[in-house]
């Protein structure tokens, strides 16, 4: 069985930070592709940023220069920093590992950036 725990999410003003992580268990975690998504409210769920198993990264263009993706194989762990946030940043963040047909996701983290 798939387990997440996810952490780091809250209120935080614009122009802060945050870092949120993502456990993993009951997986290879070092074969797994991972990534962050989104969702606001009364929007579609979106890709935030993902990580291969080899370390390679892509992010979406509203949060380049601003957001980090990492892992942390030893740690069955992925982490997101993120500086600079935004209003527009605010939503469920939720953690995604996948392998070919294998899709798991995590519970989910609220993340709100108000002033």
């Amino acid at each position: 069985q798939v387990q997440f725990v996810e952490s780091g999410g809250g209120l935080v003003q614009p122009g802060g930070s945050l870092r949120l992580s993502c456990v993993v268990s009951g997986v290879n975690f070092r074969i797994f592709a991972m990534a962050w998504y989104r969702q606001a409210p009364g929007k579609q769920r979106e890709l935030v940023a993902g990580i291969g198993t080899s370390g390679i990264t892509n992010y979406a263009d509203s949060v380049k220069g601003r957001f980090t993706i990492s892992r942390d194989n030893a740690k069955n762990t992925m982490y997101l920093q993120m500086d600079s946030l935004k209003p527009e940043d605010t939503g469920v963040y939720y953690c995604n590992v996948k392998r070919l047909i294998f899709d798991y996701w995590g519970q989910g983290t609220q993340v709100t950036v108000s002033s």
